[in-house]
């Protein structure tokens, strides 16, 4: 299983003419591999986040994941596949406040049929896994910010993605929590063999990956030691 990105362009129409945010990106990943990405805002990050999620197309270049070039699918078959094949952390939780944390973890696997009693079993490992045992039945607003947030890596990884996305996970907390959701997000990404890609400002979070890279003006680059 692989991430290969080749010669990855976006540009976005203004009245002045196109704008480039991506220029000619190339990526490659292996199952069980990971990145952390930084660089000033502005550069492309989250834009190459969301290309590589499926949830932006390319202006040119091509994105494989698995040998799967998900923008040659069509919208129903792009959406099922974003739906078991990648998993996305975001800053802000985007946990639904009306749903307990059970249920919120559940949500990417309840499209067109109920959750089944494996599916069920998984959700509860899961959470077992971020410290969340005794929050099963909690909703949202019950949680501190960091329970939040490993609620969202337990749904991210509930549909066992090949692929998994964070956008500046850390971004909303405190240094203590930032270090336990960045190293549970590695601990897990290393047991399930996925692929990570993290994009952060956070030198602290960036630290804890081995491969680093710098974003500037649209174009990747080999990140400097700290």
């Amino acid at each position: 299983m692989s991430l290969t990105v080749r010669d990855l362009s976006k540009s976005y129409p203004t009245r002045g003419g196109d704008m480039p945010v991506l220029r000619g990106v190339t990526l490659t990943l292996a199952a069980g591999e990971s990145v952390a990405i930084m660089g000033p805002s502005g550069s492309g990050k989250s834009t190459l986040l969301h290309v590589l999620g499926t949830l932006d197309r390319p202006t040119t270049g091509r994105v494989e994941l698995d040998g799967t070039d998900p923008f040659a699918l069509p919208e129903a078959g792009l959406a099922g596949f974003r739906n078991a094949s990648i998993g996305f952390v975001f800053q802000d939780h985007h946990l639904l406040p009306q749903c307990t944390v059970l249920e919120n973890v559940l949500i990417p696997t309840l499209v067109g049929k109920p959750a089944d009693d494996a599916t069920r079993d998984r959700a509860g490992h899961l959470l077992d896994r971020v410290g969340l045992t005794g929050r099963l039945d909690h909703r949202p607003a019950e949680l501190s910010g960091g329970e939040r947030q490993r609620a969202a890596v337990a749904r991210a990884l509930i549909r066992q993605p090949k692929l998994v996305l964070a956008d500046e996970p850390t971004g909303n907390l405190d240094r203590r929590n930032a270090q336990l959701v960045g190293e549970l997000l590695l601990e897990l990404h290393r047991e399930q063999r996925t692929i990570l890609v993290v994009v952060t400002h956070s030198l602290d979070l960036a630290k804890l990956f081995p491969r680093r890279l710098d974003m500037d003006d649209g174009k990747l680059d080999a990140a400097p030691a700290p």
